[in-house]
């Protein structure tokens, strides 16, 4: 399904593969009802009759998702030709992408992202953010110690103040990452509310606004994941000591 650009329009006329008649992005044919290949540039939101909101109903969204599941499904078309029943197993493939894809907050970002080629897999920013790099570098410190201690059987007195320092460090990331999540919640609010206000206007990187404000939640996932990271190296220390 399409990524690397925002400007797709999925919702442009071509014609049902059988009887000729106009479709605009739909699953099957109004005309003659026969299953239809997916539309040029469609998306996943796309896919599911929605606009690119960030903030979906998850009980609609399911319950989408299990409309299409049955009216996709193999079974249905056992009886047909094999070009509709190799349909039906692209679309039914492409549904379940779909809905892994969008039925959680920060994968639904994450491929909103991926649309305007800014969330490539390997190529997200992991520098630690200006304002950590202290208690990075405090972190680092603590963590050589607990690995230094632990390999020379240390003091247990000694061990006792390092794991307190170390939870209390993840602790503070995981505040910080809390916050973060607020970030984007909020974000992602600033988002629907453009897409209502122009609801005519292309939901693109191509809009110098929708760019600012995919650029933000673009940083502010890298933030989260490099937050993320190092409460989870810090919780897998703590374990192992």
């Amino acid at each position: 399904m399409t990524t690397g650009t925002a400007s797709a329009n999925p919702s442009a006329a071509a014609a049902c593969w059988s009887c000729g008649a106009a479709v605009s992005g739909g699953h099957f044919c109004a005309g003659c009802g026969r299953i239809q290949p997916l539309a040029r540039g469609a998306d996943y939101f796309s896919f599911f009759g929605l606009p690119r909101k960030l903030t979906l109903d998850a009980t609609d969204l399911e319950s989408r998702f299990h409309q299409l599941s049955w009216k996709l499904h193999p079974d249905n078309f056992a009886g047909s030709s094999e070009f509709e029943r190799e349909l039906s197993l692209e679309r039914s493939s492409q549904l379940n992408d779909a809905y892994r894809a969008l039925r959680e907050p920060l994968s639904r970002v994450e491929y909103l992202l991926a649309l305007a080629g800014m969330r490539k897999e390997g190529q997200q920013k992991q520098q630690a953010p200006p304002e950590l790099l202290e208690e990075v570098f405090d972190l680092n410190e603590s963590l050589d110690e607990l690995r230094g201690a632990r390999r020379s059987g240390g003091d247990p007195v000694e061990m006792t103040s390092l794991r307190k320092r170390l939870q209390a460090a993840r602790e503070n990331f995981l505040e910080k990452l809390g916050e973060v999540d607020r970030s984007l919640e909020q974000l992602f609010a600033e988002w629907d509310r453009a897409l209502d206000a122009a609801p005519d206007a292309p939901s693109d990187a191509q809009v110098p606004a929708q760019w600012k404000l995919m650029e933000r939640m673009n940083e502010a996932l890298n933030r989260r994941s490099y937050i993320r990271n190092l409460a989870e190296n810090v919780q897998k220390e703590l374990t192992e000591a």
